[in-house]
């Protein structure tokens, strides 16, 4: 399902329970519409000019659905009411610079991010009644490109075109670290591996893999991304030329074993995460567009994607991934794939930080173990050829 809109898209976010989508846009409105799975069009229920002439950047649904928060160029955060289309609370100057990202945390709170770096936490935006409580973490020196919440912790993870991560403690209001320069800006980031990993698309391309309690430096780089090639050309790459990279925008969070990339090449990719490998490219926005944002439906049956197509476009999820596999694959039948010096998560003691990376051997050692063969009567050397 396809939905042109004619101007260049900033944000989509899904209904919670409902077959309902929003997208922002750059002159200031944002639209919401109803799409079924049967139905190739979608109806358009609402057109707000939320923020006249300036950019409406982020979008989210919040309060259960009932209301639509935005954030714009002109440092405004608007809510406004999903029946009616009326607002419920602007706060002017919300930021001192202008909002570049949403994300709600819990019921009552969301965190704004703007494009000096600062993260703000915002608590009943939407409600009139109740005061919004504002508390502020200065931790980046560039736009705030993604955040997301550990909601277990109360932790939020930024990601910032500094090149570093943060990770802001909620229930202490304090910054509770921030990573070293990676030596590349930080574009999209999400949490895996059952709050074990977490991985940040970066501009060039390659997807670093955050350990939890270890956020001064990743500890793996997965380049597959970078340079993936067109499926539809039997063509290789020149080995003269240098690889053109594709900085990787949006990420999407599948399960605990894949995520699904946006790329700036246009491609929508399934990857898998520790063994780390491309698993396919499963979609393509129309003339190579960059994919700026990624979103999933409250029923898990639709993928949102947008790009500067100026196009919001819904796919059919089980249609993408049929053929890749629907459940996470062993990672001992997937090892093969992996690409060299990527680490298998498998609760092995890391080694001091201290110590210089370098490429780690592992040596495998197989025990084995006595076991009596009914009948056989065979000696002991006998039964270690048998085990073998």
């Amino acid at each position: 399902m396809e939905i042109k809109l004619g101007k260049q898209i900033f944000d989509l976010d899904f209904h919670p329970w409902s077959n309902v989508v929003a997208t922002s846009l750059i002159n200031g409105k944002f639209f919401v519409y109803r799409y079924a799975a049967e139905s190739h069009l979608a109806q358009r229920l609402l057109e707000v000019n939320a923020h006249k002439k300036n950019s409406c950047r982020a979008l989210r649904f919040v309060n259960e659905g009932r209301s639509i928060i935005t954030g714009s160029a002109d440092c405004s955060i608007l809510s406004t009411d999903v029946e009616t289309g009326t607002a419920i609370a602007r706060l002017e100057n919300s930021h001192g610079a202008p909002i570049n990202r949403i994300v709600n945390l819990t019921e009552s709170t969301i965190a704004s991010g703007d494009d000096e770096g600062c993260i703000k936490v915002k608590f009943h935006v939407w409600d009139t009644r109740h005061p919004s409580c504002c508390n502020s973490f200065n931790v980046h020196e560039d736009v705030i490109s993604d955040m997301t919440f550990a909601s277990d912790s109360m932790k939020l993870i930024g990601t910032s075109g500094d090149g570093t991560l943060s990770v802001c403690n909620l229930r202490s209001n304090k910054v509770q670290t921030q990573s070293e320069f990676a030596e590349d800006e930080l574009l999209s980031v999400v949490i895996m591996k059952n709050g074990r990993k977490v991985i940040c698309g970066t501009q060039s391309g390659a997807l670093l893999l955050y350990s939890w309690g270890f956020f001064k430096d990743y500890s793996d780089r997965f380049v597959g991304l970078s340079t993936i090639s067109d499926p539809s050309t039997n063509s290789k790459p020149s080995t003269k030329s240098k690889p053109s990279t594709n900085s990787v925008d949006a990420l999407l969070k599948v399960d605990e074993d894949r995520i699904i990339t946006g790329s700036e090449n246009g491609k929508i990719s399934l990857v898998g995460i520790l063994p780390n490998r491309v698993i396919q490219p499963i979609a393509e926005h129309s003339e190579k567009y960059p994919v700026e944002r990624l979103a999933i439906s409250h029923d898990r049956k639709f993928l949102g994607s947008i790009s500067h197509d100026k196009k919001l476009k819904l796919w059919d999820l089980d249609e993408l991934l049929l053929g890749t596999g629907n459940t996470a694959q062993n990672p001992s039948a997937a090892s093969h794939s992996d690409s060299g010096g990527m680490e298998v998560d498998n609760n092995i003691a890391k080694p001091s930080r201290d110590m210089p990376r370098a490429n780690v051997c592992a040596l495998a050692i197989f025990a084995g173990t006595k076991r009596k063969i009914a009948g056989k009567g065979l000696s002991s050397s006998e039964t270690f050829f048998a085990d073998l």
